[in-house]
């Protein structure tokens, strides 16, 4: 009872109606959905150089700062008081809870792009359970994207090569020693995307020729429903034996 007085508190209220952009938000030239990006972005460093390698045309930058709210146990009065997220949802343009209206969409892809380390993905996974419990039509249109940084940068001699796992790398590795044994190779490991110069971010994540990404679907509701409850709900237990059952399974980022 008391969510649903929250929720019916906010829509009456009209708590995101007739409010301008956000101010961190660097929004593109383009006013055609169907051409423009928005690039949730993991903190200020990455921000900056997002903004100025981003093309300004049809790409949007929406920096985060640090760790938002589990929308998984929050009520809708919660979710809309909290700044990032209430920056997120001005930005996207279609609403909230039953004001919901996605035609009126800003963005016909949605980015989330955070490091490629453990810290990201904890971040990605508190975006996603918000945009599958509060937005999930932003999901069902098929405008949710998740960008996949690369780790290495192997260089050798003006040669430059981008991996996105160890095995990738070490591949790479191989191939150029097996052509030229006694190559310099040179390898970087990129700890954030703020570690990354403007022309490197677009080259490697931002460049819709060279980049990847991964577009969020879903196939299992009912199942996608279930992780959601057992990894980011109240319930300790369930969560404590999933990780018992599945920690020799862990990739450990230390």
């Amino acid at each position: 009872m008391a969510a649903r007085a929250a929720r019916d508190a906010v829509v009456r209220k009209g708590a995101l109606e007739g409010m301008t952009l956000p101010g961190k938000l660097a929004d593109c030239q383009s006013r055609d959905a169907s051409k423009s990006e928005l690039f949730i972005v993991e903190g200020d460093s990455a921000g900056g150089s997002a903004k100025q390698g981003r093309d300004r045309a049809c790409q949007a930058i929406l920096p985060l700062g640090g760790k938002i709210l589990n929308t998984e146990r929050a009520r809708l009065d919660k979710i809309v008081e909290f700044e990032e997220l209430k920056a997120l949802i001005i930005a996207l343009g279609i609403g909230i809870g039953e004001t919901i209206d996605v035609s009126k969409a800003r963005y016909h892809r949605v980015i989330i792009m955070c490091d490629a380390d453990v810290d990201g993905e904890h971040i990605a996974t508190l975006l996603l359970t918000f945009f599958y419990r509060h937005l999930k039509e932003i999901i069902d249109n098929g405008y949710l994207y998740i960008a996949l940084p690369p780790l290495y940068k192997i260089a050798e001699g003006k040669n430059v090569i981008y991996a996105y796992s160890d095995a990738e790398k070490e591949a790479s590795v191989r191939e150029i020693k097996a052509t030229n044994s006694n190559a310099k190779i040179n390898i970087q490991r990129y700890k954030g995307l703020g570690e990354m110069n403007p022309e490197q971010l677009w080259e490697t994540t931002m460049n819709p020729k060279t980049r990847l990404l991964k577009k969020v679907s879903i196939e299992d509701a009912e199942r996608a429903d279930q992780v959601f409850t057992m990894l980011m709900g109240n319930e300790v237990p369930p969560r404590k034996k999933f990780i018992q059952t599945h920690a020799k399974m862990a990739t450990l980022d230390i």
